[in-house]
């Protein structure tokens, strides 16, 4: 595992900063979190001093917790590898950061529809060049990730077979680029925090029984037009669930408290049994939730999602 700087310490609270995700995340958490929150284990904060979350996104259950608990330490990452890069910045660099996104929000915001798109795609252009590692300055390029997500239609993040970032302008009036308070706060709460640029099953020998794991993966689509975990170019497929499904059995015999969240195939196909099986022996929960990822407000109905763990 590549080490990018590891810290550990025994608090990473602070107890007057309010916490909230700097980034929209397709599937984000936010709209979740009271369920999810009701699920963490009763010994959080106490006898389970550690937090891992391998697939971290937008963060909404980390800040969450990290807000409220006080922890001995905290391990996060992720396979995409300009999101991770988002958090070391945010986390070592964010008043840089702020410097770069205060520019684009004086520079945009004036902006005629037709001046602001030959702006976006100037700014887009510029990401899939720090994507293909032709940029060094990765506080630039963490400062164009937030100005595209601020900015895109519905604030996606999708790439396409070579990795590349394509998603459209969005239509925002006056869209907030810099939201300096909750950047500052982000990087206060995350200063402690262990973050790393890997795949989730390198978070195996960070695990014990004194772990809660949560794991939100790209979800499995509930069919093929809504099919949306393109967040890096690797696809996260049924095979890739089998392999997590796997994985969640291995930490929760090592002792650790497990919580994983995903779509529910229920919603489509009432005989489709593929996570029940999959997790068979677990507790499975299926929640009330908003699909979220439409451009049609009529089309983002209520739904289940499934909320799975080792715990009663």
């Amino acid at each position: 595992m590549e080490d990018l700087g590891l810290i550990s310490k025994k608090n990473n609270r602070d107890d007057n900063v309010e916490a909230k995700p700097f980034i929209k995340w397709a599937g984000g958490k936010s709209a979740l979190l009271s369920d999810i929150r009701k699920r963490y284990p009763k010994e959080l904060g106490t006898v389970i001093n550690k937090y891992c979350e391998p697939f971290i996104g937008g963060g909404a259950v980390l800040f969450d917790i990290i807000s409220k608990y006080s922890l001995k330490e905290i391990y996060i990452s992720d396979a995409n590898t300009q999101l991770i890069n988002l958090y070391l910045t945010i986390r070592d660099n964010v008043h840089g950061l702020i410097k770069y996104l205060r520019l684009f929000e004086v520079e945009f915001l004036p902006c005629s529809t037709d001046e602001r798109k030959e702006y976006f795609y100037k700014k887009r252009d510029e990401y899939n060049e720090y994507i293909l590692g032709k940029m060094e300055d990765k506080i630039y390029g963490s400062a164009l990730f937030i100005f595209l997500n601020r900015t895109c239609f519905n604030g996606l993040y999708r790439v396409n077979s070579k990795g590349l970032y394509n998603v459209p302008m969005g239509a925002y009036k006056n869209p907030t680029i810099c939201d300096e308070e909750t950047l500052i706060n982000s990087s206060l709460l995350l200063k402690n925090v262990n973050i790393y640029n890997c795949d989730y099953s390198k978070s195996f020998d960070f695990i014990d029984e004194n772990t809660f794991v949560y794991f939100d993966p790209p979800y499995r689509p509930l069919n093929l037009t809504s099919s949306f975990n393109s967040y890096a170019k690797e696809v996260f497929d049924d095979e890739e669930q089998k392999k997590l499904a796997r994985y969640f059995r291995q930490i929760s015999e090592k002792g650790a408290k497990v919580l994983l969240s995903n779509s529910d195939p229920k919603n489509t196909d009432e005989e489709d049994l593929f996570f029940d099986k999959l997790y068979e022996g677990f507790n499975i929960e299926r929640i009330k939730s908003k699909r979220r990822i439409n451009s049609k407000a009529d089309k983002r109905g209520e739904i289940t999602e499934l909320l799975i763990s080792n715990m009663g």
